[in-house]
C-alpha cells in the first residue's frame, strides 16, 4: 500500500485500516473519486464518502490539510446483500460492461 496512491495522501490509520479490514486501496480510492454519497464527517472539515461494490459498501473519510490536498483519514466497509465474494472487477464488468 503506498501513502501517495491515487494523489491523494493516505494517513497510517486509514492504511492500516485497509489492511485490518481487507480492502484493496484502489477500492477505496475509487469510493472517494466516484462516490455515489457522501455527508459531513465528524471531524471538522471531514467527509464520509460512500459506495456500494457488490455486497461491500466502503466508506473513506477524508478532508483538505492546510495545503488543499486531500487527507485519507479512515476507511471501513459493510457486507450488503448481493452476490457474495464477487471481486470489484467482476461487479464491474457485470454491471457496467454487460458481460
Amino acid at each position: 500500500m503506498n501513502n501517495k496512491f491515487g494523489g491523494v495522501i493516505w494517513t497510517n490509520h486509514a492504511l492500516q485500516r485497509l489492511n485490518q479490514r481487507n480492502i484493496k486501496q484502489g477500492d477505496a480510492w475509487a469510493t472517494w473519486s466516484r462516490p455515489e454519497q457522501s455527508r459531513k464527517g465528524s471531524l471538522s472539515g471531514s467527509w464520509v464518502y460512500y459506495r456500494t461494490w457488490g455486497d461491500q459498501k466502503i466508506e473513506v473519510v477524508a478532508k483538505k490539510n492546510e495545503k488543499g490536498e486531500t487527507v485519507i483519514l479512515s476507511v471501513w466497509s459493510k457486507r450488503m446483500q448481493g452476490k457474495p465474494g464477487e471481486s470489484f472487477l467482476r461487479f464491474f464488468i457485470r454491471k457496467y460492461l454487460h458481460f
